[in-house]
Order: structure tokens, then C-alpha cells, then sequence
């Protein structure tokens, strides 16, 4: 199993609007950089993924599971990109914040602080276990 971080503006799509998604999910589509596009792709059914609030918030709230593996993204018109389905899984008791994050040196080398305009990330095995214990939720 992998882990990963998806952005999403709560605004536009919030981890309320995941969770009503229910058991089907929703697709996690719209990621437009390919670098993203190519996490997406790497995602496996059963991965876990942080649900991140950004521009309003910036902070972990909650996490999905990818439910349904990288297929064409829909609103792609030119259909070089793809998307992939996931599903609610938890909500953080405490939402951990990217202020957070930056000052705990043990995951400050993630990508959400080096490259902040990506959308969708790999997290390591050992910096999951560190942010779900910060958001005080089982880290499986």
C-alpha cells in the first residue's frame, strides 16, 4: 500500500463533500499538472490518501481511500489526463495545519513544503504515522 496527499479547495470540493459522497465515492478528477497526473496514475486500488484543505485552511482534515484506479478524466477534453475514484474514510479529531507541518522537523522534507503548488503527492509510510498521530486518528 501507498500514501498520498490530495489538494483540494473546500470551497470546491470539502472533506463534508466527500463524506456525503458515501460509499461509491467521488472522482478526483480536474488535476491539470503532470507531475499530479502521474502520482494519480502510480495510485493503487486500497491506497490511502490525506484529504487537504488548500487555499482556505491549508491543513490535513481527514483522509480518503482510492476506491477506483487511474482512468480518463472526463473533464479532459483533449484526454491526456486522468483521475482516479475515492472514497471517505476518516476525519481528523484535530485538523493539522501546514504551519503544523513545517515545524515538525520529522516531516518537514515533504513535498507540500517544497513543491506547495502540487496537488497530488506521495507521503512515506513514517510521515503518515506522524500526521495522523497530530490529527489523533489510527494511522490505518
Amino acid at each position: 500500500m501507498k500514501y498520498w496527499l490530495l489538494k483540494s479547495e473546500p470551497d470546491v470540493w470539502s472533506i463534508r463533500d466527500q463524506e456525503k459522497a458515501g460509499i461509491k465515492g467521488a472522482t478526483w478528477d480536474g488535476v491539470r499538472n503532470y507531475q499530479a497526473a502521474n502520482n494519480l496514475k502510480k495510485m493503487k486500488l486500497g491506497d490511502l490518501c490525506f484529504f487537504y484543505h488548500s487555499n482556505i485552511g491549508k491543513e490535513v482534515v481527514g483522509t480518503v481511500q482510492v476506491v477506483k484506479e487511474a482512468f480518463l478524466d472526463k473533464t479532459d477534453k483533449k484526454k491526456r489526463f486522468v483521475a482516479v475514484q475515492v472514497r471517505f474514510a476518516k476525519k481528523f479529531k484535530f485538523t493539522v495545519s501546514l504551519e503544523k507541518i513545517k515545524k515538525t522537523k520529522a516531516i518537514s522534507h515533504l513535498p507540500l513544503i517544497k513543491q506547495s503548488r502540487l496537488s497530488v503527492m506521495p507521503i512515506d509510510y513514517k510521515s503518515w504515522k506522524i500526521i495522523c498521530k497530530m490529527g489523533k486518528i489510527s494511522s490505518n
